[in-house]
């Protein structure tokens, strides 16, 4: 269709998305679409505009409701209606529809789950081993050096894979981070991720002589850029160690980084801006973590902190 091909090309052009979130919105599309038409006993290429703008609310319900029957998360299915709901918008908008069918959709209530993390003993514990270790090869020196970046800065997966020798200022002790939508952000390095930094570009200066701007800065033992599932087997082999978490991955490092900033004081704003969120919503959910942390801490360390039945448990060891 011409106009889902004109949403596409407003995604990339004029919002600046990402591949990975155009491809997310048009398989939501497409999905909803093929339906629409098997509900029409029609071929999905055969829909026209006006084919959508008379789509009954019915019609939306049933597929929100066959979606929930696929056994599809409420966060993954709020996600599509979110994509159809935007998809509609625009075509309203561009007056592609006069009518907006979506416009009274309700998106179902998103499951509201606290981040996993882990505890700063867990990931000093990891950090201290690792550069406790006396292997200083090129491939040591970098695994240091990339759970060290990550756990100091809370930048994404993708922003860490992406990273240029350029990006990394050795005078400011900064790293400039390419994030979603292709927003930059400069972002501060801790003390020990600078030195193990130091450390691996002397090792790989070494090995390979001097470095362009444009290299990558994390690499493969062949030179090229690093890829994700390199990171997240790295991430999972040292926390398995130290952790029982549920989850180890990048994110729960990045989950853990912006907890500890909010344990010590430091503002959601500031917060916010360090993680690249769009909007202060998606940074709050640290704050019910902090909660969490600081019921914990009052239970343990005020004599009134505990439940009556922790107290009478503990009386009758007594």
């Amino acid at each position: 269709m011409d106009s889902l091909f004109s949403f596409l090309s407003y995604l990339r052009i004029e919002r600046n998305s990402s591949v990975h979130t155009k491809n997310a919105y048009e398989r939501d599309i497409r999905q909803f679409l093929g339906f629409l038409a098997h509900s029409l006993d029609k071929e999905e290429k055969e829909l026209t505009d006006q084919d959508l703008e008379a789509t009954p609310s019915i019609t939306l319900r049933m597929w929100l409701h066959s979606l929930l029957e696929q056994g599809l998360k409420k966060t993954t299915i709020a996600r599509k209606a979110s994509s159809l709901k935007s998809y509609f918008a625009y075509l309203q908008k561009r007056e592609y529809i006069d009518r907006n069918p979506t416009e009274a959709l309700l998106l179902p209530k998103k499951e509201k789950r606290l981040p996993v993390v882990i505890s700063d003993e867990e990931m000093t514990q990891c950090l201290d081993a690792l550069n406790d270790i006396s292997d200083d090869s090129f491939e040591a020196t970098q695994e240091r050096a990339i759970l060290e970046c990550l756990y100091s800065t809370g930048i994404r997966l993708s922003e860490l894979v992406g990273l240029n020798v350029a990006d990394y200022n050795v005078q400011q002790r900064q790293i400039k981070v390419l994030g979603k939508g292709n927003k930059e952000r400069v972002l501060p390095i801790g003390g020990k991720a600078e030195d193990a930094l130091e450390k691996m570009m002397h090792k790989r200066q070494e090995l390979g002589g001097s470095l362009s701007n444009e290299d990558p800065l994390f690499v493969t033992v062949k030179g090229n850029r690093i890829y994700p599932r390199y990171v997240q087997r790295l991430v999972k082999e040292y926390l398995d160690r130290v952790s029982e978490a549920t989850k180890k991955s990048p994110h729960v490092i990045r989950h853990s980084f912006a907890t500890r900033m909010l344990d010590r004081g430091a503002d959601i704003r500031i917060i916010k801006e360090f993680l690249g969120h769009a909007s202060l919503s998606a940074t709050q959910i640290y704050t019910h973590t902090s909660v969490e942390h600081l019921k914990s801490i009052h239970a343990k360390a005020h004599p009134r902190g505990g439940s009556s039945k922790e107290a009478s448990i503990q009386d009758s060891i007594s």
